[in-house]
């Protein structure tokens, strides 16, 4: 079934257009060595981060804190621009290349083959340093609120933390219990 892509702010995606044309966005933490004038949007998914998992299992809490969008050169992958919400409206945070781009890619292709309609969106664990693409199971639901719930799927991007397979949906609760189980033995050490 085909993923729903929620479209993204308009003034998200102004301010990552004015990047690619923008000198001063060559300064980024991350740039991109390419030339940023010939990239283009070629996807853009909604960014959550992901309460830290401590405490009991039940509903986990997320915030949306952006957008991210792959770029792509000549039809083909070749990084990502960030944006991010301030108090004035959406700003550009960066670009970034890496093993991100292809591994979201290569995971989009999967969920397009998943049975059911999902709502596409990237969450990230930074608890442990991770970055899934979150199918939500609501493909109609608002795309910037809410928290994985259990009929969700995670899809682990590469790389993934040891002992997590990359490319693999899981269940979010299975996954995220999984997940702060691995936390909590940090938790009792300190």
């Amino acid at each position: 079934m085909p993923l729903i892509i929620p479209p993204a702010p308009a003034a998200a995606e102004r301010s990552l257009r004015a990047a690619l044309t923008t000198p001063a966005a060559l300064r980024s933490p991350h740039p991109l060595n390419l030339d940023l004038s010939a990239l283009r949007p070629a996807l853009s998914l909604p960014v959550h981060r992901l309460a830290p998992l401590t405490g009991p299992a039940g509903p986990r809490a997320a915030r949306l804190t952006g957008w991210r969008f792959l770029l792509a050169l000549e039809g083909r992958p070749a990084g990502a621009g960030e944006t991010v919400l301030t108090p004035d409206g959406w700003a550009f945070s960066h670009f970034s290349g890496g093993p991100y781009t292809a591994s979201t890619q290569r995971a989009m292709a999967l969920a397009e083959a998943l049975p059911a309609p999902y709502q596409a969106a990237l969450l990230s664990v930074p608890d442990l340093y991770m970055l899934t693409l979150w199918l939500r199971a609501d493909p109609a639901g608002d795309p910037a609120s809410g928290g994985p719930l259990p009929e969700d799927l995670l899809v682990p991007l590469a790389p993934a933390p040891p002992g997590i397979a990359a490319h693999v949906p899981a269940g979010a609760d299975l996954l995220l219990a999984q997940l702060a189980g691995r936390l909590a033995p940090l938790e009792l050490a300190s």
